[in-house]
């Protein structure tokens, strides 16, 4: 060594910094990557980021060569500056702790932290060109990175600490999509991630969370007079109606507007023609899942059903598009009393029906009312005093001042809500 130039043995030192530098950044920067992104990449055609998937398939041969030439490149660096420090400064005692400070410290500074910070940083960009350097030197090295694995296989297996099969592949937990979606917002339109959080919710509604309450139910009572069912049904704003007789806890079934319409202009329309007119209701179980309910719907060709509790008592009435709704967002042609207009104004209050639902309000206003009991605002005013609620009465639920604006047939019609002080 003694006869290579001082200059010359300097460039190399630099170059084994520099290769030390490189398979630091590949360490971290393959270990950091998006494996989704990647497979993406890779199943668009791009020849790196297959690379890259093949060698994170095999993460114990991809970290031995990677290890190995790290490991190798730092003792050789190590040895030449020893070597250096002999020819500049002699055989004095201090050279080579001198060396040993000089390159730990280049090592630490050129060859670790700035290389793995930089890994970290741009993972995505710096794993496809990096594959195409460590794939041929893991086909060059693999009989020593075999050899190595042996030992730490069976170092591993001693301590129960063995990979299992498929540990490469990457799971994620409906939280942990959530969580990708959430940080991910800023790449998408905000409609588009608001019905990415509503699927993530759907396994935890039920069709009692979105369901018109009985109260709410549009029906006709198919004993009155045919003057009367006429006039109802000529300003019914949903486009089927429920029928009962005598009492709406006796259900004859669904009656369609569309059906009437060919009897209507030839003035035919009588009981008669409505009775024969009336489909088979179709009964729903309140604690069904609404995917679940999608299903259903669409494999018995149904678009409406009675909500019923355990003991057949029909709790309210669900639809296919209160389905779509609670996944896409409410429709722009939304009946009366509507919620979407739904905001604070300016004085920090603002006027909500009582029988909107609960989830729909704490979704419009950023509220955090319970949703665990009660189904709609007047459900749990009325939970909450355990008594008929009366004009003027003010509660506060969960942090939320409510007073009774107005009142009708023993339920809460009106109420001003104010913004918690927390918003």
């Amino acid at each position: 060594m003694d006869e290579i130039p001082l200059s010359t043995q300097f460039l190399v030192l630099a170059g084994l910094i520099v290769c030390s530098a490189f398979f630091s950044m590949a360490e971290t920067a393959m270990m950091a990557c998006n494996r989704i992104r990647l497979r993406h990449r890779a199943a668009e055609g791009s020849r790196g980021a297959r690379l890259a998937v093949a060698l994170l398939a095999k993460t114990d041969q991809l970290l031995g060569v990677i290890l190995l030439g790290n490991t190798l490149i730092n003792s050789l660096a190590a040895m030449l500056t020893g070597t250096i420090a002999l020819q500049v400064f002699g055989g004095e005692d201090w050279a080579l702790e001198a060396g040993a400070l000089f390159v730990t410290f280049c090592l630490l500074v050129f060859s670790e932290i700035s290389p793995k910070v930089i890994g970290a940083t741009h993972p995505d960009w710096l794993v496809p060109r990096i594959s195409f350097v460590l794939t041929p030197l893991l086909r060059i090295a693999y009989p020593v990175v075999w050899f190595v694995n042996l030992f730490v296989g069976a170092l591993l297996r001693s301590v129960n600490l063995q990979p299992k099969p498929g540990h490469e592949a990457t799971g994620l937990s409906s939280e942990e999509l959530r969580a990708v979606v959430l940080e991910s917002g800023h790449l998408m339109p905000h409609q588009h991630r608001d019905i990415l959080f509503n699927l993530f919710e759907l396994k935890h509604v039920s069709v009692a969370d979105i369901m018109s309450p009985r109260g709410e139910i549009e029906a006709i009572d198919i004993s009155a007079p045919i003057e009367e069912l006429l006039e109802q049904l000529s300003t019914s704003y949903h486009s089927r109606v429920v029928v009962y007789e005598d009492e709406p806890g006796n259900i004859l079934g669904i009656l369609k507007h569309r059906q009437l319409v060919p009897d209507a202009f030839a003035g035919k329309v009588d009981h008669a023609t409505l009775r024969a007119q009336l489909s088979e209701p179709y009964y729903v179980p309140s604690a069904t899942p609404i995917f679940s309910q999608m299903q259903f719907f669409r494999e018995n060709r149904q678009r409406l059903g009675l909500v019923v509790d355990e003991y057949g008592e029909i709790e309210g009435l669900i639809t296919l598009e209160d389905i779509v709704e609670e996944i896409i967002g409410k429709f722009t042609t939304s009946g009366p009393g509507s919620t979407n207009a739904l905001a604070w104004d300016a004085d920090g209050t603002v006027l909500v029906d009582g029988m909107v639902g609960l989830r729909e309000l704490n979704r419009l206003l950023a509220l955090d009312l319970p949703t665990d009991g009660a189904r709609t605002l007047n459900g749990l005013v009325t939970e909450h005093l355990r008594d008929i609620p009366e004009v003027g009465v003010s509660v506060r639920i969960s942090g939320v001042a409510m007073e009774i604006i107005q009142t009708q047939d023993r339920k809460v019609k009106m109420l001003k809500l104010h913004r918690p002080a927390s918003q």
